[in-house]
């Protein structure tokens, strides 16, 4: 590890912390949602995903039928990011390590099939499939004009 590595540490913890926090709290996280009361394609996604952690398995497939596909994909990439941030690693260096599989053609076709699914998932839900749209709690001016 580079020198400077408990810094980055306290900073990942921190930010993770802050936005675990804000999820517990039941915030709204989505800027799409908050701002213009429309779901975004991974709305209902953080509320899913804490429905899975307590065992509530047909809620969270309510709030996002993709959540045991995105949740961990999600967490993996998350996860390699600040691992490479604590460690300290060149950006020049951890890309170096991940291009070799990032760049492959598996990769580009998996990422763009994964994409259509979720791009799919979200329209088909608009015309009520997987339960319709996520609920979404709109704030400032997407919540004035819905009254």
């Amino acid at each position: 590890m580079q020198p400077g590595w408990p810094k980055r540490a306290l900073l990942v913890g921190g930010v993770a912390g802050a936005i675990g926090g804000a999820a517990l709290a039941g915030a709204p996280l989505c800027p799409t949602a908050a701002l213009f009361g429309v779901p975004c394609p991974g709305c209902g996604l953080t509320r899913a995903t804490l429905a899975l952690l307590h065992g509530d398995v047909g809620a969270a497939l309510h709030l996002h039928p993709l959540v045991f596909v995105l949740t961990p994909t999600y967490a993996l990439a998350i996860g390699v990011a600040a691992l490479s941030y604590v460690r300290g690693l060149a950006p020049s260096t951890a890309a170096a390590r991940a291009k070799s599989f990032v760049m492959s053609r598996a990769f580009t076709w998996a990422a763009a099939a994964l994409l259509a699914l979720v791009v799919g998932v979200w329209a088909a839900r608009f015309f009520g499939a997987f339960g319709g749209p996520a609920p979404v709690e709109p704030l400032g001016l997407a919540a004035a004009l819905r009254r």
